[in-house]
């Protein structure tokens, strides 16, 4: 056996996304209907009604099954939809890397909206997106996508290590210690009132 013929390989992959819509044929996406969104919104009232009158999609985004190694790339496109639970606008869920040093970039294609991220520390980090915006997300910072148009998605291509891995959890039990709202038509960055709770 030669030592060329142990290493690993990964195929070249080549995909094709929709430039206005974030989507590719090449696989399914994987959806986050608002129900999935339980306990993420601080008006829990607000999102019970909304979630039965019509459990919409608020985002969807692409996992490619990169294999979970340093040397590898994972990436995609996520696309948060607009809409608003009470005054809080539509989110994706938010997450820490499992590697909690692992950066993540994050490029804007088209629609308006902010990055939200803190550190385990408190820090409280906000960038904007817009077209042709990059937000590069540093390690040890929970990050989630929220979108500030009232009729545009919010479609972001991201990438970050392979094996950065992905903790939902601490998000979920905690939440964000900021939560971003409409106030006379403008987003504004509150303090989250369940925060830690």
């Amino acid at each position: 056996m030669t030592a060329s013929s142990t290493i690993p390989t990964t195929r070249a992959v080549a995909t094709a996304f929709d430039l206005t819509t974030g989507l590719t044929e090449d696989r399914a996406s994987l959806k986050r209907p608002l129900s999935a969104m339980a306990g993420m919104y601080s008006d829990t009232a607000a999102f019970d009604a909304q979630v039965a009158r019509d459990d919409v999609l608020s985002y969807e985004f692409y996992d490619f099954d990169v294999p979970s190694l340093e040397t590898e790339v994972a990436y995609g496109t996520s696309i948060t939809y607009p809409g608003k639970v009470g005054d809080e606008y539509f989110m994706t869920k938010g997450h820490f890397h499992t590697r909690l040093e692992s950066a993540e970039i994050y490029f804007c294609l088209s629609g308006q909206g902010l990055m939200l991220m803190e550190s385990p520390e408190g820090d409280v980090q906000v960038e904007e997106f817009r077209p042709g915006r990059s937000v590069y997300v540093p390690g040890r910072y929970a990050h989630r996508s929220v979108n500030t148009s009232s009729d545009e998605p919010l479609i972001t291509f991201f990438a970050f290590p392979g094996d950065a891995g992905h903790d939902y959890g601490t998000i979920e039990t905690k939440g964000f210690r900021k939560i971003v709202v409409e106030r006379d038509g403008a987003p504004v960055l509150l303090d989250n009132p369940r925060w830690g709770n």
